[in-house]
């Protein structure tokens, strides 16, 4: 089960789209979908968790708690709406693209890539945008 829920004022996503592509995606890597929830929220409500949980003082996109249990699936991925915003802005990209690429981000650490190092973060790019292709690729 993939589910979104919003802790911040934006118009709710086209839900089914993503969910078939993110669906699509866990199975492309050989895994099985089991609970994954998208907590979609600002920058405060980000930091605040980042402090909590991480030990962290910085803004960030993205913090995925992974539950995964086997081969199977199940996370909170908190996304901070406003991170996304800036992001598109310095990346030259549409929120809507920035948003699913941050979203996939996370359900590809899931699958179990990293991107610690430089030839890591290279291999997840290049993930991100393969998984990307597929979205379009069903609309």
């Amino acid at each position: 089960m993939i589910a979104f829920f919003y802790e911040t004022e934006i118009e709710p996503f086209e839900e089914s789209a993503l969910k078939s592509w993110i669906a699509t995606t866990i199975v492309s890597e050989d895994k099985k979908e089991g609970e994954i929830v998208f907590i979609i929220c600002d920058d405060e409500y980000l930091l605040k968790i980042n402090q909590d949980f991480l030990n962290h003082d910085t803004y960030t996109d993205i913090i995925t708690f992974d539950n995964t249990v086997g081969n199977q699936l199940h996370a909170e991925i908190y996304i901070s709406d406003e991170r996304v915003s800036e992001n598109a802005i310095d990346f030259g990209t549409s929120k809507e693209e920035e948003m699913r690429r941050v979203m996939i981000h996370g359900v590809l650490h899931l699958c179990g890539y990293k991107d610690k190092t430089e030839e890591e973060g290279a291999l997840m790019r290049s993930k991100e945008n393969e998984k990307l292709k597929l979205f379009h690729v069903e609309q």
